[in-house]
């Protein structure tokens, strides 16, 4: 039955590649979860430190995506292509996570703006912009940034 199955052009039901997406979610997610904590040890650093919960969220938020960047490069997304620069791969991370930051951002400042408990306990809204910002993070991600070889676009003919 399998033999006459793959004849048919049909591909395994379970190969190499059906089982790298749900890794690389796992992975994501845990590597979302220590990007949470570095987000919010470093808005209550902030905070102690007077910089209030607007600029906090804000400088804990660039720092809190450099983590993340590099521990989705060297751990969640290990067979992506390197042949770019780091620092081009840095800042395309950004941007492509900017869809991402407008859900963790909105989400923030809609709850903490909204809801006093939030404006009394603000990492409570760090942890739900978190997650209003992990779906899209994931797939502009995987597909834009840490694209694996055989992905990536063929180079220009000269």
């Amino acid at each position: 039955m399998r033999d006459a199955f793959q004849r048919r052009g049909h591909a395994p039901v379970v190969n190499a590649e059906r089982l790298r997406l749900p890794g690389e979610i796992i992975r994501f997610g845990v590597v979302g979860v220590a990007g949470f904590v570095v987000d919010a040890g470093v808005l209550t650093l902030g905070l102690l430190a007077g910089a209030g919960p607007w600029l906090g969220r804000a400088i804990s938020y660039v720092v809190a995506a450099t983590t993340t960047f590099a521990l989705n490069r060297c751990w969640t997304f290990r067979g992506a292509d390197r042949s770019r620069p780091v620092t081009r791969d840095w800042g395309l991370f950004l941007v492509v996570n900017l869809a991402g930051f407008a859900c963790n951002y909105g989400t923030y400042v809609a709850l903490i703006s909204g809801i006093p408990m939030m404006r009394d306990l603000p990492v409570l809204a760090v942890a739900a912009g978190s997650l209003a910002g992990m779906v899209g993070n994931f797939v502009l991600s995987r597909r834009y940034v840490f694209r694996r070889r055989h992905d990536s676009p063929a180079p220009a003919a000269e």
